[in-house]
């Protein structure tokens, strides 16, 4: 459980959607819909977010309870989950009404060498979008997330690779092509991601299946780290 008073919450919004059309953001249409922009949370915000972030001693994404959160980042959570965020988002990727979909949120403070293989996300998704709150990427590629034109190469780069810093959000419509990856890393990359639904009915059975995927993590995570070592840089799941 985290602390609580370990950061102290920003006075205003840590979410501005004016930020998405700063001039440093990438949006794309094809090979499928995607954006990247840097610098969507402010540095006045740093401390408090990192200091928020959790700590889950396994790697991989955890589902998001707010007991494990300080409170500036329940705060982002609760924005970037808004019907007013999801519009905005919407409009970059091409989707009407975004801001009905079920929202779903999960977190990951690390991972092992077998994440990040290549993928398309699962039919019940209807956009993803990733924040990411490293303070620094001394690692060069590895670990940078790949927005990728194929699903069996992880050079076919349709934009420059994303460096999971502090403040950068990744975000894609998903697709049948929607191919997406990075190369094995192991380490600290913190990042949160929101999944927007097709469905209620997807929305409850994702939240059912994370309780059983949080214990999962927790107690046969270093199975899972030695499994997934040797994995290969085009490694792929459907």
């Amino acid at each position: 459980m985290h602390e609580q008073g370990a950061s102290v919450i920003p006075p205003v919004p840590l979410l501005d959607v004016a930020r998405l059309d700063g001039p440093d953001a990438i949006v794309a249409r094809e090979p499928f819909r995607f954006m990247v922009a840097p610098g969507q949370l402010d540095d006045a915000h740093r401390q408090a977010l990192v200091a928020d972030f959790p700590r889950y001693g396994s790697a991989g994404f955890f589902p998001y309870e707010p007991a494990d959160c300080g409170p500036a980042l329940r705060r982002l959570i609760d924005e970037i989950t808004a019907p007013a965020f999801a519009e905005a988002l919407g409009r970059k990727l091409g989707i009407d009404r975004l801001g009905d979909h079920p929202a779903i949120v999960t977190l990951s403070d690390s991972v092992n060498r077998r994440h990040g293989t290549l993928h398309t996300d699962s039919r019940s998704k209807v956009a993803t979008a990733l924040v990411y709150f490293n303070e620094d990427w001394p690692h060069g590629s590895a670990g940078c997330l790949r927005f990728l034109a194929s699903g069996d190469d992880i050079e076919a780069m349709v934009s420059p690779e994303i460096l999971p810093l502090y403040g950068t959000l990744a975000a894609f419509a998903r697709a049948d092509n929607s191919w997406h990856g990075h190369l094995p890393f192991e380490g600290e990359r913190r990042v949160l991601q929101v999944a927007w639904l097709t469905s209620e009915d997807e929305l409850r059975r994702k939240q059912k299946r994370g309780t059983f995927s949080r214990w999962f993590k927790k107690f046969m995570g270093g199975l899972d780290r030695r499994f997934g070592a040797g994995r290969d840089v085009n490694a792929r799941h459907d």
